[in-house]
């Protein structure tokens, strides 16, 4: 699935083509949405807005299309008239003059009026945006603090969209692993340090994930793992994905456990249980 760092760079390109621009035809795949085709047509788009893994299409006559990719929806843009060669089922489609925007496999879309929209029962559940430029490392801190979060597993509260909105399955271990912390874990047990170095641990990892197009490794790292030939996929991550294989901190063997039925892959001896 789809975490805040690839919604966010999604958003980013479909700005480029959307924001300012009038969607001369808005179509919709799903049979209760069709109606709305006519609502949105002819208007042009305000803004794109993240949500943690939701993105909000702002029209300026005051209506909003909410969508998540879930598991396996994804945008794609074309140039109008050409659409993408694909197997997938076309969900939301809008053409602007020159380009469309096309959302394939995605069934959790929406319409609402734009002041209407918070009423949405993801939007009124989410905590923070992990990308959002006003969430700061003290903020992280005081969720870990929270009485609704401190005595939960860090491998559990990792994946909580009501404790940080964004984070996924590589985002958990990654931020984990830099913040040399084991995933069964709760905050109520982690000092005033691990706390702060939780908090900015998990602002550094998923900003690095959005600025590199989902490449946490560090760039001295990164360069050397380039030049011994690998390709992308295994250079991306420390430990997400690499399990049997060295850590690249204490040559340790990465360990891929499970946590509610979802893979999680840390370091035993650079994230070791606490007390």
């Amino acid at each position: 699935m789809p975490e805040g760092p690839e919604i966010r760079r999604a958003a980013d390109r479909l700005a480029d083509i959307l924001e300012g621009r009038q969607v001369e035809s808005a179509k919709f795949g799903l049979p209760r949405l069709r109606r709305h085709g006519k609502t949105l047509s002819g208007h042009r788009v305000a803004r794109l807005e993240t949500r943690g893994k939701a993105l909000l299409t702002h029209f300026e006559h005051g209506w909003t299309i909410y969508s998540h990719n879930q598991l396996y929806g994804v945008w794609k843009i074309a140039r109008r008239g050409e659409l993408p060669n694909t197997n997938r089922s076309l969900r939301l489609a809008l053409h602007t003059a020159e380009h469309s925007a096309l959302l394939y496999s995605a069934s959790d879309i929406s319409v609402w009026r734009t002041e209407e929209v918070e009423e949405h029962p993801f939007l009124q559940r989410i905590g923070p945006d992990i990308l959002s430029p006003d969430l700061n490392w003290r903020e992280i801190a005081a969720q870990l603090d929270d009485d609704r979060f401190r005595r939960r597993s860090l491998a559990a509260l990792y994946l909580d969209q009501a404790f940080i909105a964004g984070i996924g399955n590589y985002l958990r271990a990654e931020i984990l692993f830099a913040a040399g912390l084991h995933p069964e874990r709760r905050p109520a047990e982690l000092s005033r340090a691990e706390i702060g170095h939780l908090a900015r641990s998990t602002l550094a990892v998923s900003q690095r994930s959005y600025e590199t197009g989902g490449i946490v490794t560090a760039p001295r790292l990164l360069a050397r793992l380039k030049k011994l030939g690998l390709p992308r996929e295994k250079t991306r991550f420390y430990v997400f994905g690499r399990q049997g294989l060295p850590c690249y901190r204490c040559s340790g063997e990465i360990k891929r456990v499970e946590s509610n039925s979802r893979r999680l892959y840390l370091c035993p001896t650079c994230q070791p249980p606490g007390n």
